[in-house]
């Protein structure tokens, strides 16, 4: 398995799909599968069953999850950027965004 360029708390901006050009916080991270969950983004209907948690039941909106590869993180400065990594002036290992140079 290998690191991945988005981390949970990134903000992120969609490439492709039904919600292409939004932007989001990432909520969570699937290493296994490579895909991470937005919040607001690809919102799907679940039909649930009356439960002991919801007894109405019917249908609910939820997030579903974006392959990290339609995913491109946001800088502070709201330029959507590839990421890097470098080593700092401290000899750790930090992301930085190669369109502004700026640490994340």
């Amino acid at each position: 398995m290998s690191k991945l360029h988005i981390k949970k708390g990134d903000t992120v901006k969609i490439l492709a799909g039904a919600d292409n050009g939004k932007s989001g916080k990432v909520t969570s991270v699937d290493l296994e599968k490579g895909r991470a969950f937005i919040e607001g983004i690809n919102m799907v209907s679940k039909h649930t069953k009356p439960s002991a948690a919801n007894p109405q039941g019917g249908i609910l909106k939820q997030e579903a999850s974006v392959h990290i590869s339609n995913l491109m993180v946001v800088d502070s400065k709201g330029q959507a950027s590839r990421i890097g990594r470098k080593l700092n002036k401290d000899g750790k290992l930090v992301r930085y965004s190669k369109k502004t140079g700026e640490v994340l």
